[in-house]
């Protein structure tokens, strides 16, 4: 954590100011996360080119009764398979959400010690405790859904309470609404703007491939129908691709995504006015438990889920 020259020496607080137990839960939910969208990634395209052998017009033969073309699909399915039963052994979706549900929660817990935020607020007595037995308490709840907690194979534990959270604790309130609403709440509302646009980019992207991909084996079908080509196979190879473009469209949730993080940023919108304006100290404890919760995937979650 570093201070900015000015007469409160205001602090810009960071993750890296975050105790070991985040980072090392956040590394493991980033590396949880890459192996199970990789994983979908392949089982999809081996899906697709397990259709292929049926859509193309030639096929190669080794010797009189091997057909190369065939194997391919073959292999492709039982690579299909496989893949399958990785996913069930290892669980990498499940162990990515928990996992990072676990480090938003310590996160939140962290910025809500260290500017006074509910239930860490200014009168509470041994607040370094409090936020001891709330911390595990919640993690608790993770454990009992499957979550493993890194410090049972981890030496290097660390502590739970940062130098750098301390110290923010320990500035005037003025210091600490600053730093959180610039270091906090700022930096939330700029994350959900960008995957807003990530997310509408791939929207796009997706939509179009997938309508691309539909109209070529309509018109396919059309001559089909017409008997204008009957020798064209190449409408399921098409299906299958739109099939797989669309269950990885949505399997990324790109769209409910885009209301649900553009509400959230609404929110924050709203939020960072009344810090700025007319919140008082007595009033700062709750409004930053809202902030919180505001910015928890679990809301976010929700929100997307239950979008029209």
């Amino acid at each position: 954590m570093t201070a900015i020259p000015g007469p409160l020496q205001s602090l810009v607080f960071r993750n890296a100011d975050l105790p070991v137990l985040f980072h090392h839960t956040d590394a493991i939910a980033i590396a949880r996360q890459r192996e199970a969208v990789n994983t979908t990634r392949w089982q999809l395209i081996l899906l697709v080119v397990g259709a292929l052998p049926a859509a193309v017009p030639w096929h190669w033969e080794v010797v009189d009764t091997f057909q190369l073309t065939d194997a391919i699909g073959s292999l492709a399915y039982l690579g299909v398979l496989i893949t399958m039963y990785l996913t069930s052994r290892r669980k990498a979706k499940s162990h990515w959400q928990l996992n990072r549900s676990a480090a938003e929660f310590i996160k939140s817990m962290c910025w809500r010690y260290s500017v006074h935020g509910s239930p860490f607020d200014t009168g509470t007595q041994h607040p370094e405790a409090v936020f001891a037995n709330r911390l595990e308490e919640g993690l608790q709840e993770l454990r009992k859904v499957g979550w493993t907690d890194p410090r049972d194979r981890s030496a290097d534990s660390g502590g739970l309470i940062t130098d750098s959270m301390r110290a923010l604790r320990d500035k005037a309130f003025t210091v600490r609404k600053e730093t959180y609403v610039r270091d906090r709440l700022i930096e939330q509302r700029s994350w959900y703007r960008r995957r807003q646009d990530v997310s509408r980019r791939a929207t796009l992207v997706w939509s179009t491939t997938i309508a691309a991909l539909t109209a070529f084996a309509l018109v396919l079908g059309l001559l089909r129908t017409f008997s204008v080509a009957q020798s064209f196979t190449a409408t399921g190879m098409l299906s299958a691709a739109a099939a797989a473009c669309l269950a990885w469209s949505e399997m990324r949730r790109h769209h409910p995504l885009i209301s649900a993080h553009s509400l959230v940023e609404k929110d924050l919108e709203s939020m960072q006015v009344a810090m700025e304006t007319t919140l008082t100290e007595r009033q700062w404890p709750r409004a930053v438990f809202e902030t919180e919760r505001i910015v928890s995937p679990q809301h976010t979650d929700w929100l997307a889920r239950h979008q029209m």
